[in-house]
């Protein structure tokens, strides 16, 4: 579990998180989502440590990383995970090098253990078969999923995602989503996601932290969400006209006004 406790953090002078506070649970999927300058990827790196919030703090499992040393923060960053935006794997490493990179850096552990930990990630996110490849071989998905395995290899507490669908298309960005669902659930991580892809927050989000110009707007979970009476963040999130009408169908549905397929199947009977 992570807790953020009354997080704020200004840039000369200007105040971009104020007085956030959230409580991102083991086994699901914790999304902060908002528009393009909320304080979305500011806060992520408040709480991995990036940056030093001005006020507040960040709780892993109860521990404390904003007070903690630099030992210390060394010492839980081998319990994360990181899934950056782009994937940014190393073009001049193979496909297996990219993913033993944290090991090697973390551990001292003998070739060949690093190598089955590599071989059994890369089987976790259908990569087998791929050690050799350069990522330049690599169509968008499969640079995302060998992201996610160098990001699970040392088998970590907590993962971070920034923009995990970013440059991919509606059908790649649906297997993303559910691979880090499956992982998350599978190994009872607590999973950080940073997006702004509703159609993530509809599969996967379930527990979402909305963000408007810094400051906690709105909490609550996938199911929820579409029936928010908070005008920023309907504006936010019914952006298209096809989105409120999926929204306007749905509160139609709930009201009886218009057959769902159970009532569509009542009636034909």
């Amino acid at each position: 579990m992570i807790e953020v406790k009354n997080i704020k953090k200004s840039f000369t002078g200007k105040t971009v998180i104020e007085d956030v506070s959230a409580v991102m649970k083991a086994g699901q999927c914790n999304l902060i989502i908002g528009s393009s300058g909320s304080g979305k990827t500011v806060l992520m790196k408040c709480m991995v440590g990036l940056f030093e919030p001005d006020n507040g703090e960040v709780l892993f499992s109860g521990n404390s990383i904003t007070s903690m040393n630099h030992q210390d923060r060394i010492e839980i960053r081998k319990e994360i995970g990181m899934l950056f935006q782009g994937a940014a794997l190393f073009d001049s490493l193979t496909v297996e090098q990219n993913v033993m990179f944290p090991l090697s850096m973390f551990t001292k552990w003998p070739l060949k253990k690093k190598s089955d930990r590599v071989n059994e990630v890369l089987a976790r996110v259908n990569l087998i078969d791929t050690n050799k490849k350069y990522p330049a071989e690599l169509s968008g998905g499969m640079k995302k999923r060998v992201g996610i395995a160098r990001a699970i290899v040392l088998n970590p507490k907590y993962l971070f995602c920034d923009e995990p669908n970013s440059g991919l298309d509606p059908q790649t960005s649906l297997v993303i989503d559910r691979l880090i669902r499956e992982i998350t659930l599978e190994y009872n991580i607590t999973t950080v996601v940073n997006t702004h892809d509703m159609n993530s927050v509809m599969e996967i989000g379930n527990y979402i932290l909305f963000l408007y110009k810094g400051n906690k707007e709105w909490e609550g979970n996938n199911k929820e969400i579409i029936f928010s009476k908070n005008e920023r963040l309907n504006e936010f999130i019914f952006a298209s006209e096809f989105l409120q009408d999926a929204k306007d169908m749905r509160m139609l549905e709930q009201k009886g006004k218009i057959p769902n397929e159970r009532n569509m199947d009542d009636m034909m009977k």
